[in-house]
């Protein structure tokens, strides 16, 4: 079967074009915005979950009984197999951890292997919870500021090195693929991290959240196949829940092969009382890793086109505005830098204005100055409405 063939076949089978009604459900991105206004800015979905894993929660709750879980090796053997799988991957089982989200791994990896005072490296601009991660934990925040090219961003090496040479600096926190930017890092890109953090006894724990949604001609490479003298100075923090939109089930893992590493983030992890996670959380990684890629593949084809849509209506209607190429995430990155105001003031006046909210860029550090960030992960009727909102405001300054 052709490609073309295989992507209608897969859209006829899962349709992301129905809308879901999610006002109402608790939703932060629905219900924390104003009524009327279209919200592109929390990072979830607006399709609905693949029907392997609701099909596998229906039949958890017809169970009935609801009480502390115990996280079975099939649930491991899922995580494993999906992995080497997908992505060429072997993870031993012993390496793999489990708690309640990447946020809280990656605060009780910097809780585990820093003390405070010590200085975490970023590649900013960057998620904005890595910030509270460094700082909640009393250590020092690193910004290493991306180079930002109009084909795409660059990491500064010569500045990271001399940052990573630092006598301080003990972490570096790895976005890959990066949020809020768009790229996917290469072999050769993580290559050249890898080495200079080693040179330099920095200790990599690696964001890899994203690392199902990437786009043709770029493909994820996990941070720990690059070589193992790396991987083992590195963790990584991954979950099914942005590619299967099942963040609320509050469930990730951490991949760490040493020993006395593992040691410590477990002992973080039990601190901080993160070590419990839900019997949904268990049941729908299961049955993502195990029955979802079908549906997953059908999501990256839509997301692709969505983002085709967007790229394509800003050069026809707000040519003043610069889109990012989008190489991973759902999250459209736009240069702004036209306009004479601070991304939050645009954002606020959008909101009010055309009814439609994104993120301001400062959300992610300065040096998101004058950027914003777009969620396009929804269905069609959506994306249109919501691009014509930012049209016809843009079109009035």
């Amino acid at each position: 079967m052709d490609e073309k063939n295989r992507e209608t076949e897969m859209s006829e089978k899962f349709n992301f074009d129905k809308t879901v009604n999610r006002e109402g459900s608790g939703s932060v991105k629905w219900d924390h915005t104003e009524k009327g206004v279209i919200p592109m800015w929390v990072a979830d979905m607006d399709f609905k979950t693949a029907p392997c894993i609701i099909e596998a929660l229906r039949e958890r709750v017809d169970h009935g009984v609801f009480g502390y879980v115990d996280v079975p090796e099939s649930y491991y053997d899922s995580i494993i197999n999906w992995f080497e799988r997908r992505h060429g991957w072997k993870i031993s089982r012993d390496s793999i951890m489990y708690t309640i989200g990447v946020v809280p791994a990656i605060s009780a990896v910097i809780k585990g292997l820093t003390k405070p005072g010590d200085g975490v490296i970023m590649l900013t601009p960057v998620y904005n919870c890595f910030y509270s991660s460094i700082r909640n934990n009393g250590c020092e925040v690193v910004e290493c500021p991306l180079i930002y090219r109009p084909e795409g961003y660059l990491i500064d090496f010569d500045k990271f090195e001399a940052m990573a040479s630092s006598e301080n600096v003990r972490l570096m926190l790895l976005c890959n693929p990066h949020n809020p930017v768009g790229r996917v890092w290469t072999r050769e890109e993580l290559l050249k991290i890898g080495e200079i953090c080693l040179k330099h006894d920095v200790f990599v724990v690696s964001d890899e959240i994203h690392c199902e949604l990437t786009f043709k001609g770029h493909d994820y490479t996990p941070y720990q196949t690059i070589g193992e003298e790396y991987a083992v100075k590195s963790v990584t923090c991954s979950a099914p829940s942005k590619a299967f939109n099942i963040a609320g089930l509050q469930n990730a893992n951490i991949m760490a092969l040493d020993v006395e590493v593992r040691r410590k983030i477990d002992r973080a992890i039990n601190d901080n009382e993160v070590c419990d996670v839900n019997p949904f959380g268990v049941v729908a990684v299961r049955a993502a890793y195990d029955h979802g890629e079908d549906w997953l593949d059908a999501l990256r084809d839509y997301l692709w086109g969505n983002y085709q849509i967007t790229r394509s209506f800003f050069e026809e209607n707000m040519p003043q505005l610069k889109i990012v190429p989008l190489e991973g995430t759902y999250l459209v990155w736009i240069n702004c830098e036209s306009i004479p105001m601070t991304s939050e003031e645009l954002v606020e006046r959008m909101t009010k204005e055309a009814g439609v909210r994104l993120s301001p860029g400062t959300l992610y550090g300065a040096a998101g100055e004058h950027f914003l960030r777009l969620n396009i992960a929804c269905p069609r009727i959506t994306l249109t409405e919501g691009l014509e909102r930012m049209k016809k405001f843009f079109s009035k300054i």
